[in-house]
């Protein structure tokens, strides 16, 4: 039997070069990539500040029992050291299974999801017409882009505050039904139009950014796919449901993940529309700022738990919602 050796390098044919280790490997990338590495450097310092450390910070927290008595503080020129305890899981326990879940998690989990669904939904649904709309050929479009663009433009606080005026009891819309004889909701007071009101301003705030990104995307579209649905006797639904739809399924796959994300976490207009007098209408993260600074004593603890119950939440889905946008890609592969 003859064995070819490399006369270059003296090794055998075929013979596997034995990987370097881990620390050879990262030496010969920091070399190779020293200049990304500096340029990235900036901004991962500013993310551990801003975020991993208050993240890891906030999940140590909720393993304890602090809260406004029991923390850290100063008084005077006296300094008040910490005496809070570690306490493992007992929150998340308290939190998910204890004697009050239902009224202080489960019942505002229930209100996030549905307010989350129905704000998201009426933003995809409402800004893919509008989107359709602009994406025609009419006159004035660059102004109606503009007055519809006006909404998202304008300060969350600066739009939830007028809101506010109009949705008072005698605000222009309730003095509106007044003069056309129709009822005149409690928006601010009653429950069940707290939380309309909130989705309404939502839906306001939330549907130019999705108007704007479903029109790119549409004006993304090859427009001969539409010439040649046309040649072939396509009706406008089938056009929209096999032409448009399918053309915009990267762009609306990252909208409505964005607007989960964003909606599920909203606490501006809540807090801003009903400024803590509606807890019926409080959204997971808005009755963690309750718990953490709207009460006495302050619970730090099971607010940190609150926040990390939201980011699993957020993740799972995430991870499943990926995995469904996913499923069909290895068939379209093959």
């Amino acid at each position: 039997m003859t064995v070819a050796i490399d006369r270059a390098t003296g090794k055998r044919r075929g013979e596997r070069t034995p990987r370097p280790g881990p620390l050879t490997r990262l030496k010969h990338t920091y070399q190779k990539y020293w200049y990304a590495y500096a340029m990235i450097a900036p901004v991962a310092l500013v993310l551990g500040v801003l975020v991993l450390y208050p993240l890891v910070y906030g999940f140590y927290l909720s393993l304890t029992d602090a809260d406004s008595l029991n923390s850290a503080r100063t008084i005077g020129v006296n300094r008040i050291e910490a005496t809070y305890t570690f306490i493992g899981l007992d929150n998340y326990a308290d939190i998910l299974w204890g004697d009050t879940a239902y009224d202080r998690f489960w019942s505002h989990f229930i209100w996030t999801i549905v307010w989350t669904a129905a704000c998201v939904t009426l933003h995809y649904v409402i800004g893919l017409g509008l989107a359709l709309l602009l994406n025609q050929r009419i006159r004035g479009r660059t102004l109606y882009r503009l007055v519809l663009v006006l909404p998202w433009a304008v300060p969350t606080f600066v739009t939830v505050f007028g809101w506010r005026f109009m949705l008072a009891d005698t605000g222009l819309i309730n003095s509106a039904l007044d003069a056309l004889h129709l009822p005149t909701p409690l928006w601010l007071e009653d429950t069940f139009w707290q939380r309309f009101a909130a989705i309404m301003v939502n839906t306001w705030c939330g549907v130019p950014f999705m108007m704007l990104s479903l029109l790119g995307g549409l004006q993304s579209i090859d427009t001969s796919l539409y010439e040649a649905a046309e040649m072939d006797g396509a009706s406008a639904w089938q056009r929209f449901r096999y032409v448009t739809l399918p053309g915009l399924r990267s762009v609306s796959s990252t909208v409505v993940l964005l607007g989960v994300i964003w909606t599920f976490n909203q606490f501006a207009i809540i807090f801003l529309l009903f400024g803590g007098t509606a807890p019926d209408a409080d959204i997971l993260v808005t009755w963690a700022y309750y718990l953490g600074f709207g009460q006495q004593p302050r619970d730090f603890a099971q607010s940190a738990a609150y926040g990390m119950l939201l980011l699993s939440v957020l993740v799972v889905f995430t991870a499943f919602y990926r995995r469904w946008l996913n499923r069909d890609e290895p068939q379209l592969a093959n």
